[in-house]
Parts: structure tokens; sequence; C-alpha cells
């Protein structure tokens, strides 16, 4: 029997029930992701679904902590989705090197780092140890499409 360190990024994600999604076209003048040397960059993802933005508003108004959490789990894997577009599998990832995520936020909401926790906890699921990272979680006034939540992600490529 394969223990759980030892089973690929695709044999943990299948093991969750998910699967990675189609990287959605840009709206804007930018990639979904870029290779440079050995490392990928994402641009920020937002919590979209078969096309859908999941939800809008500020965390802390309209969206509950526990809601944002769950988006920042999508918009991570959106983020693996985008990296996977340029680096050819999530085995081509050696590690998840660093998170950045972005909360809109009430003016009194200071959770910011549970809200990213999402994103986090999906990396670390999915990699393992090479899934934990250094992290940055930002309020924000507000996001493109008036998005609670956007993560970027920043990979180092196995050799």
């Amino acid at each position: 029997m394969t223990g759980a360190d030892e089973r690929t990024p695709e044999e943990r994600l299948a093991a969750l029930g998910l699967t990675l999604p189609v990287v959605t076209p840009p709206v804007a003048a930018y990639v979904p992701a870029v290779r440079s040397g050995g490392f990928v960059y994402t641009s920020g993802q937002i919590p979209l679904a078969d096309g859908q933005l999941l939800a809008t508003g500020k965390v802390g108004a309209e969206i509950g902590a526990p809601e944002a959490a769950a988006l920042a789990r999508t918009c991570a894997l959106n983020a693996l989705a985008a990296a996977v577009s340029v680096a050819g599998s999530l085995s081509a990832i050696r590690r998840i090197v660093k998170v950045t995520g972005f909360v809109a936020s009430a003016p009194d909401f200071t959770g910011q780092a549970q809200v990213i926790n999402g994103a986090s906890e999906l990396l670390i699921e999915v990699f393992g140890e090479a899934g934990r990272h250094a992290r940055s979680a930002v309020g924000m006034a507000v996001l493109p499409l008036d998005a609670p939540v956007e993560v970027e992600l920043i990979a180092e490529l196995a050799g």
C-alpha cells in the first residue's frame, strides 16, 4: 500500500475528489501563468468554476470567513491549473514557494490569514510538505469583478 507521502500530487488531488479546472482565458492584457527559469508565476486567480464567479462581495459583510476560505481553496485550484498549463503536470512542480492572497474586506474584518488558509491547506493536501510555503494575506477594498478573494502563487519546478 502506498503511503500518503509517496503518492503523486495527481493521486492526492484525485483522492480529494478534485480535478484541475480548465484555465479561464484572461479578460485583460496578461497570461494565466509564466514560466521563468525554474519557476512558474501565476496571475491572480479568483473563485471561478465553470466560467462563473462563485460569489461577490466583501468578507466580513456579505461573505463569512468560512465561505471565503472555501472560495480561496477554489482560487488555489485555479492557480494550480494555471501553473500546470505551463509546467505540464502537477508532478513537474517540486514545491510551492510563495502564496499571496488578497481578501476584499469589510472595514473591520481582520481575519485575512484564516481566509487564505483555505488556499494554503489545499496546497499542503496536494503536495504534502512540498506544499508548505511563504505567504502574505492582504486585505483589499475591492477585487476584480467584486470577487471576495484572489490568490496567486509561485512554484518551483522539478529538475
